[in-house]
């Protein structure tokens, strides 16, 4: 992976001119994950910036979306934005029908064909190109070129007026003169005031010029520049302005070639032809081809109708050299021989194709990646973000978007591998304890570890940590390539908590809950056991809240661990106070539960009992006992007892030596 990317890093070297950056700042080289941060240098009404952008020196993907109505053999295809949305335009080469394709808002949607027919029979016969433009005015225009011969050739003009999304008029102009024989690859643009265009005649290789004056409405006068300039069987021209001069590109059936007329300074120069050459043996019968310079550098799609498939040049000066590259069989094109212009959507860019073979529609996509943290951001500062993965990517940064003075500018970062590097892992602690952490990675220049919480060096390889919550502790690492990994490892803290509640004094013989709020309870960190102890006069010692019953003081303690080993305990002491005599209030002599089914004293610290009598609601006594021990089952000397409410009096002494006498009702239930 590392050779690869010095590969495609060295050759983007050669394609890009090395300058600083106008728009905005962004690092060359980083590492995976590394926290990126750009910086605008200037100020905008609008922002806009695409982490992940398109590159057009990727591969690019192809797709067949599949045949769209309508479309009867077509051969001719433009695309263009007005406004907010996106329309493409397909002529049937035989029914001389056109076709509107509405995609919306974006280019990958699948578009929705509305036939607008053949208009009178006003477009051009076997039509061979469409070129879309708008004049001083706002109002959009489209220009075709077709025909086989010097009989049937013309060129027409179709009027949308101020939006494409109207039913357009046509202005056939015929053969002008007489001069178009077989016309292809028209394209009509403004120079000053004026407006110019040109054809190449497929059949005898001659440039023709048609000049509008300063309004594009005009019929245009005809000049015939000649056939000197290396075209042979040109299929299709796209025109170039850089640095103040004016260029064309022509693609040559015949040769399967491609030429480059040089104009100078003005369109309406007589041209210097210059051969390209066959990019390295990658043209097959050329048929269409389209241009844009984007991030940089300039790049030319180019379809063969012999292979049936796709061939880019990519190059950084308008005079070479150029990097070409073919993809075979890509997008199952069918017979090609249009091709739209470029279209940047933001971080997408597409180009179409209509397969003239079987009547389908591929699209090709330089789509954005999904490697980024953050996709984009419409923000003057954009957040900090990274790139998961090591490779080439591209950052697209437009501002003022939609308006005269917009801007836009692309930078490429390479993405490096993280350099190899010994680190700890993640790993959870127990709330209090200290843990070791280090990194190893011979080749960096230096280590930096933050934040500088519970830590007893922030530049040594080997640091000890002891949070009392769970935190990323990170390490910086940058290296001499620029690179700066920035680790982070999970110190996951378990706060184990022990709450065997408030101390409290309960009376001789009663029972309390204990137990506190504060333990803690199974969670995402771990899970927790409990065990009290001792486990005398306990209802369950594995429980949170059990109940206790002591006969005395009493100290239980709670324990809690969990399966990292984490631990934690805790006391209660329950006081036990020989402060009255104690009894319940009703009883059921028929229950199986042998705490309710007989009525005694449940004292444990009463250590003498003087009397305990129980008598019924006539005042007969019916149970009599000194025996602290002892407690009535419901029944007399003739059988069970009624149900109803009884009487007792009770006498004693506790350990401490104090006298209690209590008397109360009590209700038997059976």
């Amino acid at each position: 992976m590392k050779k690869r990317l010095l590969f495609l890093a060295i050759l983007l070297l050669q394609l890009i001119d090395v300058k600083a950056q106008n728009l905005f700042n962004a690092p060359d080289t980083v590492c995976a994950r590394q926290p990126i941060q750009l910086t605008s240098n200037v100020s905008a009404s609008s922002y806009y910036w695409g982490f992940c952008s398109g590159y057009m020196f990727n591969k690019p993907v192809g797709t067949n979306i599949g045949v769209i109505s309508g479309f009867d053999a077509p051969t001719a295809m433009e695309i263009g934005k007005d406004g907010v949305n996106y329309f493409g335009f397909v002529v049937n080469s035989i029914s001389r029908e056109l076709i509107r394709l509405d995609y919306g808002s974006s280019l990958s949607n699948v578009p929705i064909a509305v036939n607008l027919g053949n208009l009178n029979n006003t477009i051009p016969e076997f039509t061979s190109k469409l070129y879309l433009t708008k004049d001083a005015t706002g109002s959009w225009f489209m220009f075709v070129c077709g025909g086989t011969d010097l009989v049937n050739s013309s060129i027409a003009r179709i009027d949308f007026g101020k939006s494409l999304s109207k039913t357009p008029s046509v202005v056939n102009f015929g053969n002008l003169t007489g001069v178009f024989n077989a016309p292809k690859g028209i394209f009509v643009l403004q120079e000053g005031i004026n407006y110019v265009g040109y054809v190449a005649n497929y059949t005898d290789d001659k440039l023709i010029r048609l000049e509008f004056g300063d309004n594009i409405s005009y019929t245009p006068n005809v000049v015939e520049i000649g056939d000197t300039f290396a075209l042979s069987s040109a299929t299709d021209m796209v025109p170039v302005f850089d640095n103040g001069n004016w260029f064309v590109f022509a693609t040559n059936e015949n040769n399967s070639t491609l030429d480059r007329l040089e104009f100078g300074s003005s369109i309406f120069n007589e041209p210097i032809g210059n051969d390209v050459g066959n990019l390295g043996g990658k043209l097959f019968g050329p048929t269409s081809l389209a241009f844009v310079k984007d991030c940089g550098l300039y790049h030319l799609l180019i379809t063969n109708g012999v292979s049936g498939d796709l061939t880019m040049a990519d190059f950084s000066n308008i005079t070479g050299p150029y990097y070409s590259r073919i993809f075979v069989g890509f997008g199952t094109m069918n017979a090609p021989n249009s091709i739209t212009r470029i279209i940047r959507d933001r971080d997408n860019v597409f180009s179409f194709v209509p397969n003239s073979g079987d009547n389908t529609l591929t699209k090709f996509e330089f789509p954005s990646c999904t490697n980024s943290s953050i996709a984009s951001s419409i923000t003057s500062v954009p957040p900090t973000y990274s790139y998961a993965d090591s490779g080439i990517y591209n950052v697209y940064y437009a501002i003022n978007e939609g308006l005269p003075n917009m801007q836009i500018e692309c930078k490429q970062i390479v993405v490096l591998p993280v350099p190899q590097m010994t680190f700890h892992n993640d790993t959870t602690i127990c709330q209090g304890d200290t843990i070791e952490l280090f990194v190893q990675a011979f080749s960096s220049q230096s280590q930096t570890w933050y934040p500088n919480y519970n830590i007893d060096d922030t530049s040594y390889f080997k640091v000890h940590v002891w949070p009392e919550h769970t935190i990323d502790y990170h390490v910086i690492l940058p290296y001499a390539n620029g690179c700066i990994v920035d680790t982070p490892v999970t110190i996951t803290v378990s706060k184990i908590k022990a709450d065997a509640g408030a101390d409290r004094t309960i009376a001789d013989g009663a029972e309390s809950m204990i137990g506190g709020p504060m333990t803690v309870y199974n969670d995402s960190i771990g899970l927790y056991t409990y065990h009290w102890f001792p486990y005398q006069y306990l209802s369950d010692s594995a429980i949170i809240n059990p109940v206790v019953f002591p006969p005395n003081n009493f100290t239980y303690y709670l324990e809690v661990r969990n399966n990292f080993g984490c631990y934690d305990i805790d006391t209660v002491v329950v006081n036990v106070e020989c402060n009255s005599i104690n009894l319940p209030n009703a009883f059921a002599p028929n229950s199986r539960n042998s705490a309710i089914n007989t009525f005694g004293i449940q004292n444990n610290q009463l250590v003498k009992l003087n009397y305990f009598v129980i008598f019924d609601r006539w005042g007969k006594k019916i149970f009599e006992t000194t025996d602290v021990t002892k407690a009535w089952d419901g029944t007399t000397e003739v059988g069970p007892a009624p149900v109803g409410v009884y009487v007792w009096e009770a006498d004693g002494f506790c350990a401490s030596g104090k006298r209690f006498s209590r008397s109360g009702n009590l209700t038997l239930i059976r």
